[in-house]
């Protein structure tokens, strides 16, 4: 399974997980998941998550992974 950068990036430009959650339109749940790596965003989603979090798509994902 990949391993996102989501929590490091969402912590670096200061949002919480609800913040997150709410400008995804998931519940804070997924976000928990997708952070602990239990489960993963569709890959409809990461435009999304990488428009919210100000990052490119590929900065969502560890170097190796």
């Amino acid at each position: 399974m990949p391993i996102l950068r989501i929590r490091s990036r969402r912590l670096e430009i200061g949002l919480s997980q609800e913040e997150l959650a709410k400008k995804l339109g998931v519940n804070q749940t997924a976000i928990s998941q997708w952070e602990r790596g239990v489960a993963l965003p569709s890959c409809e989603k990461l435009p999304e998550i990488s428009r919210a979090l100000c990052c490119k798509i590929d900065e969502l994902f560890v170097a190796g992974q």
